[in-house]
């Protein structure tokens, strides 16, 4: 058994190191890598005609309270008729970040960004990421802008991208723009003090919204995961918290599917291969039939994501609070992401979860190397030149893409677990409400409420069905290997 005084944050950081350096993920950046970034005398700039100036539009970044890589900006013109242009700008990283560059090949090698509550390990130097390539506030950047026609019922009915110069007005962040959206905060001081910025946030709430249930109604699933965080005072961890879906959350998010969507059909267009991420109609889609039927609900036996997405929306309201759980064990059977190559005139595979054919990664450059390698190939498009990634290339990168993301994911749930173990360890012996949220012939798992966290049942009373509700005592950590173990009580 762990003892409270022995691991702190800075144990957290070895562990997650220790952990992407097992998985294939390397931790730090290498000499030559740092020695290039030394070289950057300021952000990136570019005098072609061909470059539009909209410093000018009212532009905004809502993003984590404590997120300093920015990578994308907002912003919205009424048009008539009910129809709303949206501006989305994406960091342009390849303007300082070089193909086959040092910084460049340490990117390639991780592809992400590697997310703990303890460090964030970032995909590009910090100098980069969260300065010269990050669209930060009062900061004129170059960047990819997707402009959008979207109508009142939520369709995007025209879409155009072109590179441009931009300036972030307002940074603000998402708990707090949902709590003014909501009716229940303040309007963010960034955003007061721009004129019409608060115009500008409701016509893109109701915008987002209305694109919200569109993608429903065409099938797209209404998921909630179990991602708890650790809260950290220093070296002590004080709490785990469980991030919370809001409108503003659901603003970008929007968008940014929306962006992605237009980056996928620009590519196509243009007759060019692309690197798309697709989530394939599930093979395991009968056992999803099995769960739903636990529910006394009916699916087809043929795939159909408007039908599971009806389904998963009547379990939400019937029973929010274990939502989380069913949504994990539908994910699982639905398979998980990928990056595919996408050729020009071929058949898209598409996202069965988005319920979007043509969908790409291109709105985080600063953080997830996919988004960097489409960048790349829309500039060579916009300006007339040869795609930088041939058909062979793209088809190893995909490959590699997605082996690493899950590398880097494996490690991020690692972490949480060492974390949360920290968290718990000086709780041995407490009692707390559970439910079963998964079951095998070798173990049984359960997730506890206040605090959120995931452990396993050990002694009596582990042949459970999973949504059981049971009371359970934490009888031990470990926060070296993340176990942390329940055993029932009654």
């Amino acid at each position: 058994m762990s003892h409270p005084q022995n691991f702190r944050r800075s144990d957290l950081v070895r562990i997650a190191t220790e952990a992407m350096k097992e998985r294939g993920l390397e931790p730090e950046f290498p000499a030559n890598a740092l020695q290039e970034l030394s070289a950057f005398s300021g952000p990136g700039h570019d005098s072609r005609p061909t470059v539009r100036d909209l410093t000018a539009l009212p532009w905004c970044s809502i993003d984590n309270d404590d997120s300093l890589d920015l990578d994308q900006l907002t912003a919205c013109a009424a048009m008539g008729s009910g129809a709303v242009k949206i501006f989305v700008a994406v960091a342009d990283v390849d303007v300082l970040v070089k193909k086959n560059s040092a910084i460049d090949l340490h990117a390639r090698t991780n592809t992400t960004s590697v997310y703990t509550s303890a460090r964030i390990f970032p995909m590009l130097p910090e100098r980069l990421s969260t300065d010269l390539t990050s669209l930060n506030a009062g900061q004129e950047r170059l960047a990819i802008v997707t402009e959008m026609v979207v109508d009142k019922d939520g369709v995007v009915t025209h879409s155009t991208v072109h590179r441009a110069r931009v300036l972030n007005q307002a940074k603000l962040a998402y708990d707090a723009v949902a709590a003014w959206i909501e009716g229940v905060g303040d309007l963010p001081e960034a955003a007061r003090a721009v004129p019409g910025m608060d115009e500008q946030l409701r016509t893109q709430d109701a915008v987002a919204q209305r694109m919200r249930a569109r993608r429903r109604e065409q099938g797209a699933l209404d998921l909630e995961t179990f991602q708890p965080r650790a809260v950290f005072e220093g070296e002590r961890v004080v709490d785990i918290a469980q991030q919370v879906q809001n409108r503003a959350r659901q603003l970008i998010e929007e968008f940014m599917i929306a962006t992605n969507t237009c980056t996928a059909q620009f590519l196509a267009q243009h007759g060019a291969s692309s690197l798309r991420r697709v989530v394939r109609s599930p093979e395991r889609w009968l056992r999803i039939v099995q769960v739903a039927a636990k529910y006394a609900e009916h699916l087809p036996a043929a795939p159909d994501s408007l039908a599971l997405e009806g389904f998963l929306a009547r379990r939400r309201k019937a029973d929010p609070l274990r939502f989380p759980d069913l949504s994990l064990v539908i994910v699982k059977l639905m398979g998980s992401g990928e990056y595919v190559v996408e050729r020009p005139r071929g058949e898209p595979i598409g996202h069965f979860g988005l319920a979007v054919r043509d969908y790409t990664h291109s709105t985080a450059p600063n953080r997830r190397y996919p988004d960097l390698i489409t960048l790349r190939m829309v500039k060579a498009l916009l300006q007339g030149e040869r795609s930088p990634y041939g058909a062979a290339e793209l088809e190893l990168l995909a490959e590699h893409c997605t082996q690493q993301e899950d590398a880097a994911q494996k490690v991020e749930r690692s972490v949480r677990k060492s974390e949360a173990a920290l968290y718990l360890q000086g709780l041995v012996g407490r009692k707390f409400d559970a439910v079963v949220t998964g079951a095998t012939d070798r173990a049984t798992w359960v997730r506890i409420f206040v605090p959120p966290a995931e452990g396993m049942l050990v002694g009596a009373g582990t042949h459970l069905d999973v949504g059981t509700s049971l009371r359970v005592k934490l009888v031990e950590t470990n926060v070296e290997r993340g176990f942390i173990d329940f055993e029932q009580v009654l």
